[in-house]
This record gives structure tokens, C-alpha cells and sequence, in this order.
């Protein structure tokens, strides 16, 4: 665990989260920001598209339901990024929140990526191979569909 810098007790905690001290401390703040904030985010959008979705199907009878049939694969524009980014672009209610859920899998790619860029700042060149690892096996999951098994 990484203490907080002494200046934080006297109420200075956001100046001590500030990208230019670049601390241990600070680039933890960032990244729990970043995570906060996505998540936030995949929440949000997945609510509106829930909202949309109750909206349109709430009033129909249980067996029209999507998850009330036998299990169903989502249609095949929906098994994509491209497909889903689309979708929801469209204004698709399962779009918006497979949108949702996408933003929800990006947060920790996010939080990779921005640790690529800190490692990186801190010269310690073997964290960045060893995190560009770490992301190429999660783009190649994401975008490859042969991540799960």
C-alpha cells in the first residue's frame, strides 16, 4: 500500500492527485478515477437502455420475452463491436445496453492502457512490455471472440 503524501492532512488531496506530482499516490488516484468514472458510465448507459427496453416490451405477455424463451444468442449485429456500436447509434434499446456492457468490459482495457502510459513516463521499460502484454491478450480477447473458450 502507498502512504498518501504528508501534504493531504491539511486538506491539499486534490492538489496531491494532480498528473504533474506524478506519485505513486497520484497515479493510483487517476486510475481509481478512471475506474470510478467507467463504471459510472456503463451504468448509466446501460440504464437507459434497460429504461428503452421496459419502455417498448414492458407491457408484452412473459413468454415474448427475449430471456424467457430457451436461451437465444443475441441477433448476429449484436455479437460485433462494430455491430454494437451501431446498434446503439440507431437508437436499438439491446444495443444501447450491449453498449452498456461493452463500456463495462473497455474500463479495465482503460485502466491497462493508462498503466502502459505511467509505467512508460517512469521509464520502467520492463512493467511496459509486461503491461503491453497484459493489453494485447485483452484486444486480442475483445476483438477476436476467442477469448472465453
Amino acid at each position: 500500500m502507498v502512504e498518501p503524501p504528508p501534504n493531504l492532512s491539511d486538506g491539499h488531496a486534490a492538489a496531491a492527485a494532480e498528473p504533474d506530482e506524478w506519485t505513486d499516490y497520484g497515479i493510483e488516484q487517476i486510475i481509481g478515477n478512471l475506474l470510478r468514472a467507467g463504471v459510472l458510465l456503463a451504468a448509466g448507459v446501460l440504464l437507459v437502455g434497460a429504461v428503452m427496453y421496459l419502455v417498448h416490451h414492458g407491457l408484452q405477455s412473459p413468454e415474448k420475452y427475449y430471456f424467457a424463451k430457451k436461451f437465444q444468442p443475441p441477433p448476429h449485429a449484436l455479437r460485433t463491436v462494430a455491430g454494437v456500436i451501431g446498434a446503439a447509434f440507431h437508437g436499438s434499446a439491446r444495443g444501447i445496453m450491449q453498449l452498456g456492457l461493452l463500456l463495462l468490459i473497455a474500463t479495465p482495457i482503460a485502466r491497462v492502457m493508462f498503466s502502459v502510459y505511467a509505467f512508460a513516463r517512469e521509464r520502467d521499460r520492463m512493467y511496459v512490455v509486461m503491461t503491453l502484454i497484459v493489453l494485447s491478450i485483452l484486444l486480442f480477447s475483445l476483438f477476436s471472440g476467442k477469448g472465453g473458450g
